[in-house]
């Protein structure tokens, strides 16, 4: 396995260790906590419709830099401060939503315990903040890992804080440009909610733009998601990885679900119901293979780096002990008690969640989340020269944001979607791909009803990619095939895979344009992505509201603002729509504007 790219010259902490900056503030405590609240409920809701969620930690930079800077007195550790917290709250949520809603799909419960699910995502982020700790030094100073997206987010915080940094002067955006990409994301947002209240609230349209037909004794499928979300998602990802998404869902619709058709044959119904009942019965196992494959190939691959990574932790720790070394304010990480202390009380409510096989996975999912979190936000503090007990205390304060929040909008959601299963009440719901994978799983092992044909089926596909993908690496060609990527494009419906792969190819078309620093990380046009997604997720969640409180006071409409029972023009507004998004997409990101060098 290749080493991962590493930094060859590391500079000077923008913060010398000597000088001493306010970070964790009242003000940065109140925007920590708003901003983590926010993202998480943005991110569980993109997480559980499209499988995918984004990182936050940009965005919140960005509104950080245009909060604060209305105060007289703030500067840029704060603005860290503040986007460690946010993000770790995003993170939380991403591994509650890919685990907990399992256990509806299950049915062993029926709504979500508020309880029990704060007190999963409570334990399971604090002990990923917990691990990150003795290893900080170790795998974000020593080893050279270069952590790309906390060093863009490093640089978004200098630029827009205006230190004197060397930036090329035809892209940075220089005095002002924290505000510049602040009105971008608002502006975006603000296209992105408007969107979703058309289509999900009045219902001028249907979500997607789709049909399924009968053809020489079997079915065939078409479609594509009217959602601007997931364009941003494909934007973000780029076209690469786009592609892949769309191959694996290309291969369900195309290759499986014909080919089930014409040697098991079809049922009597409407072709529509024809393919969501194979697909659901038997092609989603197919991806649930892959996906496990692909999880354990990442572990193996990662092997290398945290046994070297808790080996010089180790060593480090004796060298320091024995010296009596002074350490700087740059280095300090939370002392030895603050690790013990809080794992040992851990364990109480580790032993009563260990009593299900879906909530340990939760506890896991949760503390994997944040620990991959955590990595970037304290690389970003290293180079901006952070005081990392103190980032670590915010990641803790983002964790109880994040669990805090999490279950009311995901029983809204719920209220107003539906999750995981197509119903008569909720015929378009939350795919949560990941969670659905969880259900199946526990559902199989337990009840011995997985289709286990179809599982190693898809493991062997996986293992094809592997290989693939391995082939390519060692071609040293352009294109890769991650095998992730792939088994969730098997597994996703095929409209949403193809509404990825628009956002790609708008990513790819912009790149063309005007080169990589259109798509790199920081860029108007990554802002503007970001901030669709937002729009659009925040308002999702704002439509769920009323159908919740409906159930609460007898009389009150579930949708004060629909007009149409049935969308009177099907999905053709809203695949204009989605084309005119595309292509402002492209402009602006064509302008070249980047909060941040690569």
């Amino acid at each position: 396995m290749k080493n991962l790219p590493t930094e060859t010259s590391p500079a000077a902490p923008v913060v010398p260790a000597d000088v001493q900056l306010p970070e964790i503030t009242l003000k940065a405590v109140v925007l920590s906590i708003v901003l983590a609240a926010v993202l998480a409920a943005a991110n569980a809701y993109l997480g559980l419709f499209a499988g995918m969620t984004v990182s936050a930690s940009i965005p919140a930079a960005v509104v950080s830099m245009a909060v604060l800077r209305m105060f007289r007195h703030s500067n840029i550790l704060e603005n860290n401060i503040v986007q460690t917290a946010a993000s770790s709250g995003e993170a939380l949520a991403a591994g509650i939503i890919f685990t907990i809603p399992a256990l509806l799909l299950i049915g062993h419960w029926t709504v979500f315990d508020y309880r029990q699910t704060m007190t999963i995502g409570l334990v399971g982020g604090l002990l990923g903040v917990l691990f990150t700790i003795p290893l900080r030094r170790t795998l974000v100073v020593e080893a050279g890992l270069r952590y790309p997206e906390g060093l863009a987010t490093a640089e978004v915080l200098k630029v827009g804080s205006m230190v004197h940094v060397p930036v090329h002067e035809d892209t940075a955006l220089q005095a002002g440009g924290a505000m510049r990409g602040f009105q971008a994301l608002l502006l975006a947002a603000g296209i992105g909610a408007t969107v979703k209240l058309a289509e999900s609230g009045v219902r001028l349209w249907t979500e997607a733009l789709e049909g399924a037909a009968r053809v020489g004794g079997t079915v065939f499928y078409g479609g594509i998601n009217l959602s601007p979300a997931l364009i941003a998602v494909g934007f973000i990802i780029g076209a690469n990885t786009a592609w892949v998404v769309f191959l694996g869902g290309a291969m369900a619709a195309w290759v499986f679900v014909p080919l089930y058709g014409v040697v098991f044959g079809v049922a009597e119904g409407t072709a529509m119901n024809t393919v969501q009942l194979i697909w659901k019965s038997h092609i989603r196992y197919v991806g649930i293979g892959a996906m496990l494959i692909g999880g354990l190939w990442t572990l193996f691959q990662l092997r290398g780096s945290l046994w070297a990574g808790l080996h010089r932790a180790v060593t480090r720790a004796s060298r320091v002990r024995h010296a009596h070394a002074v350490e700087l304010r740059t280095e300090r990480d939370a002392p030895l008690p603050w690790i013990v202390i809080p794992f040992v009380l851990t364990l109480i409510p580790m032993a009563m969640i260990y009593t299900e096989a879906v909530l340990i996975g939760a506890v896991v999912g949760c503390g994997a989340a944040m620990g991959g979190d955590n990595w970037q936000d304290l690389k970003t503090g290293h180079v901006v020269g952070a005081t990392p007990w103190k980032q670590q205390i915010m990641q803790v304060v983002g964790v109880a944001t994040g669990a805090c929040v999490i279950v009311p909008v995901l029983s809204l959601l719920q209220a107003k979607y539906g999750i995981g299963e197509i119903t008569a009440e909720h015929p378009h719901p939350l795919m949560a791909p990941q969670a659905t994978v969880m259900a199946s799983l526990a559902q199989g092992v337990f009840g011995d009803s997985i289709p286990w044909n179809l599982v190693l089926g898809g493991a062997a596909l996986g293992v094809l990619v592997i290989l693939f993908d391995r082939r390519q690496q060692a071609r040293d060609a352009v294109f890769r095939m991650p095998v992730l990527a792939f088994a969730l494009g098997l597994y996703l419906p095929l409209k949403l895979s193809a509404a990825i792969l628009v956002g790609g190819l708008v990513a790819e078309c912009a790149r063309r344009a005007r080169g990589s620093h259109a798509i790199s990380e920081g860029s108007r046009g990554l802002l503007c992505a970001a901030g669709l997604v937002t729009g659009e997720a925040l308002m999702g969640i704002v439509l769920a509201v009323p159908v919740a409180l409906s159930g609460v006071w007898p009389g009150m409409p579930a949708d004060p603002v629909q007009l149409f029972d049935t969308p009177p023009w099907n999905g053709w507004p809203g695949f204009v729509i989605v084309v005119a998004v595309g292509i402002w997409l492209f402009k602006q990101a064509s302008r070249g504007e980047r909060m941040a060098v690569s």
